[in-house]
């Protein structure tokens, strides 16, 4: 009986910590679609004519694994090149939002 009840606390455990890592995620996922993905890209891929125009590149790019996270986090927040300051998010939705976008490929 101590050995079920042992194994259901693990798995009750288990669960909850999948789902709240789930929750962050989804969090940054719904910031990126309403304020990034426009130009950035479903999958952090511009489509060609936005990335020629902006000057946008991909997620994948060298260039922009190599960002530190404050460095995006200020590219949201005063803009950057052709990129403007982006309004209407929190400083964790903004940190959630670029957490997301490292995620891509």
């Amino acid at each position: 009986m101590t050995k079920a009840i042992r194994t259901l606390a693990v798995l009750a455990a288990t669960v909850s910590l999948a789902g709240s890592a789930s929750f962050a995620q989804s969090a940054g996922e719904a910031a990126y679609k309403s304020k990034c993905q426009m130009c950035h890209g479903v999958n952090g891929t511009p489509n060609p004519a936005m990335a020629k125009m902006m000057g946008i590149k991909p997620a994948s790019d060298p260039e922009i694994k190599k960002l530190s996270t404050e460095q995006m986090l200020a590219a949201v927040k005063n803009g950057k090149g052709k990129m403007k300051a982006i309004t209407g998010l929190s400083d964790t939705q903004m940190k959630d939002a670029v957490a997301y976008f490292r995620t891509l490929k």
